[in-house]
């Protein structure tokens, strides 16, 4: 039973001026892994097109030889010339004069703050950039500058659809064609077998880079040396740290940035990115009642030969 209201009561719906209660910090938890990118070595860069050479031996051969033979040379080979474009990326923030007269909360400077953020944004999109299917263009006065993505590159080691999925040319200047009529389960048989074909090929990957969905189907792996599906100590433990195979040892990592579909085998000694112009944050001309920066970043990815790396394609994501 409700007890009966104070006559001419005056509460805190009635009050004017009761101070705000805002917690002096943001919560923010938007990812910001780049993994490959991080994980990457950083050369530098001198142009806009910056180029690398790969080669080869020769087949292996018994080589015997008669008894007082006489020598020619072998038939030689030249080195592969290879490049990509260095792309452009920019982020800009403007701040209006009258925010600096402003108390804020969960930040002192607007600025310092939206600089920031942009800066960890622009990471994710050099991340997507590194991971994505694209091919490379020189640009112009009027069209932007397109890296070639880690798909564009790969052709010695890879499994894909066999209707419309196709490698391509592996030198940056097309895309690979997507599979559209069938895709494929992410299975074990296929991870072995493109990591078999990178360690004839003379590759060594240490690194997937796979979805989350597809992270989920690597648990399915079996085999004495991978798969943890266990409790111990209260705790459930299922997680897939470590692969070993007889073709070398691979650590799954999450990415968010590669697409679905995408599964990647990488020799991370073997991939870098070439960076023409380091992160900077400058400041613009002022133009009114208002602060401008940007920050601008300038890179290229380096496949510093495609054969050491692997790649599973067309994998179904649902």
């Amino acid at each position: 039973m409700a007890e009966a209201a104070v006559t001419n009561r005056f509460t805190s719906y009635d009050q004017v001026g009761i101070r705000e209660d805002l917690e002096g910090v943001i919560y923010d938890v938007s990812p910001e892994d780049t993994p490959l990118y991080s994980a990457a070595k950083k050369l530098k860069a001198t142009n806009t097109y910056h180029e690398w050479q790969t080669d080869t031996l020769r087949s292996s051969a018994v080589n015997a030889n008669v008894e007082g033979f006489t020598t020619e040379a072998d038939a030689r080979v030249p080195t592969n010339r290879l490049g990509n474009y260095t792309q452009i990326f920019k982020n800009a923030c403007a701040i209006s004069g009258t925010d600096s007269g402003l108390r804020k909360a969960g930040r002192g400077d607007e600025m310092a703050y939206a600089v920031l953020r942009e800066a960890k944004a622009q990471k994710l999109d050099i991340e997507k950039a590194l991971f994505a299917n694209q091919a490379r263009a020189a640009g112009s006065t009027s069209a932007a500058r397109y890296l070639a993505g880690l798909p564009a590159w790969l052709t010695t080691n890879t499994s894909f659809g066999a209707n419309e999925g196709a490698d391509p040319t592996g030198d940056g200047t097309d895309a690979r064609t997507d599979e559209t009529t069938t895709l494929l389960d992410f299975t074990q048989a296929r991870f072995d077998s493109v990591m078999q074909s990178c360690w004839e090929n003379g590759g060594k990957p240490d690194t997937c880079f796979l979805s989350a969905f597809q992270m989920n189907e690597a648990l399915g792996f079996t085999g004495n040396n991978n798969q943890r599906n266990q409790v111990s100590s209260g705790k459930i433990e299922n997680y897939l740290a470590v692969y070993l195979t007889p073709w070398g040892s691979v650590t799954f990592q999450p990415s968010r940035e590669n697409r679905s579909r995408d599964i990647f085998l990488v020799q991370k000694d073997m991939v870098a990115v070439a960076v023409l112009r380091p992160t900077k944050n400058e400041a613009l001309a002022k133009n009114g009642d208002a602060d401008v920066r940007q920050i601008i970043t300038e890179l290229t990815l380096v496949v510093n030969n495609e054969a050491a790396h692997g790649g599973i394609f067309d994998n179904t994501t649902s």
